[in-house]
């Protein structure tokens, strides 16, 4: 698969995913995950997501920028491993607002502590179960009935 066909691939597995477990690394070298709401922006190795300046996300990201994105959606899963940045920029802000973002924010997109974090994907795999649950569950029983592994769809990794 060609790198354009890869991030066409993830881009259609993540465009139903809402949330995002959002990786950082935290103060005592331990993985931290948190749900974060990933912005309606079209996927083009970037994932943008709302935070409070003030957030332990936006100071460990300061401190090590290197993250992980895992999404499930459906029978597929993506995980994305990248560099983050802390956006402060107010029209970017204003673009990416939606009534969502209102509920963590109810002052609106000029709240001074909001800021935006932004993923630059390095790279992504994912696992997707073409046909939804009821086939793979079909295709898991036909498994051990034939005594045949189950191969539970496609897999492959992407690099941006």
């Amino acid at each position: 698969m060609s790198q354009d066909e890869g991030i066409k691939k993830v881009a259609e597995l993540v465009k139903d995913a809402r949330i995002a477990m959002v990786t950082t690394h935290a103060a005592e070298h331990n993985l931290v995950s948190r749900p974060m709401g990933l912005q309606e922006v079209e996927f083009d190795g970037d994932l943008w997501f709302f935070a409070d300046e003030r957030s332990d996300t936006v100071a460990e990201i300061g401190a090590d920028p290197r993250v992980n994105v895992s999404f499930s959606a459906g029978t597929s899963w993506v995980s994305v491993s990248g560099d983050a940045e802390v956006v402060r920029d107010r029209a970017k802000v204003e673009e990416l607002w939606n009534s969502v973002v209102e509920a963590w924010f109810p002052d609106g997109p000029t709240t001074p502590e909001v800021v935006l974090l932004k993923v630059h994907a390095g790279s992504a795999q994912y696992w997707e179960s073409p046909g939804g649950r009821v086939t793979t569950l079909l295709s898991m029983v036909k498994s051990k009935v034939t005594g045949e592994r189950y191969e539970g769809g496609e897999t492959g990794t992407v690099q941006m």
